[in-house]
């Protein structure tokens, strides 16, 4: 199925390269397992880096240099174990990256109800500051307009919303800077089931919104 939208050039590179801590490496995995056209776009992404340093000349190593690149290579395998491989291997209708921390089925996960339409998820991580986390907010409901401290990235696993930027159904992904304000309100026929990585908590510009943030964990 065609996708809408998909992730910015910049986070798939980070992604090939193994530069996201494990909140964001999820998501942009489970994204990339439901989208064709970011799967071959990472597969170019790694062509170039590799051809790119096989046409890079030898030359001394400076002090400390053998070190800092010995430090990436490592830092690199853990972001990939953190993030496994994106080859589709249907069993149920969660991506397969994120499978291994909330199972197969969406019908399986053991929601929280934070307000009246939404409920939420949180996916425990050990190796990253960012959160990790599930919405499922019930079809017509809308979120507060807010904007977010950081990089935020949400992955839609079911259900559709739509804001200014148009509308987001299963596999597509709103990849955000804390420049971007919106306000998501989900689409008639059935609940939108999210995935969000974040870096920092959603800055939400209403009074009511904010005073509930705390009691939302968002």
């Amino acid at each position: 199925m065609k996708r809408a939208h998909h992730l910015d050039d910049a986070t798939l590179t980070r992604f090939a390269a193994g530069d996201l801590d494990e909140a964001f490496a999820v998501v942009v995995a489970s994204h990339i397992d439901m989208c064709e056209d970011c799967r071959a776009r990472l597969r170019a992404a790694r062509e170039v880096g590799g051809q790119l340093l096989e046409d890079t000349p030898q030359s001394a190593l400076s002090d400390g240099a053998l070190d800092r690149l010995l430090a990436k290579i490592d830092a690199g395998m853990a972001a990939s174990d953190t993030a496994p491989a994106p080859i589709r291997t249907a069993v149920g209708d969660v991506p397969l990256p994120l499978s291994r921390y909330i199972g197969a089925n969406l019908s399986d996960v053991p929601w929280r109800t934070i307000a009246p339409g939404i409920r939420k998820k949180v996916i425990p991580l050990k190796s990253t500051d960012s959160s990790l986390y599930m919405l499922q907010i019930g079809e017509g409901k809308e979120m507060p307009e807010h904007g977010h401290g950081g990089n935020e990235i949400t992955l839609v696993l079911s259900g559709a919303y739509r804001d200014a930027m148009g509308v987001f159904g299963p596999g597509d992904v709103a990849d955000l800077d804390e420049d971007v304000e919106h306000q998501p309100k989900v689409e008639p026929g059935a609940p939108c089931i999210c995935l969000v990585a974040t870096e920092h908590p959603t800055r939400f510009k209403g009074l009511i919104a904010r005073l509930f943030q705390p009691i939302a964990g968002i």
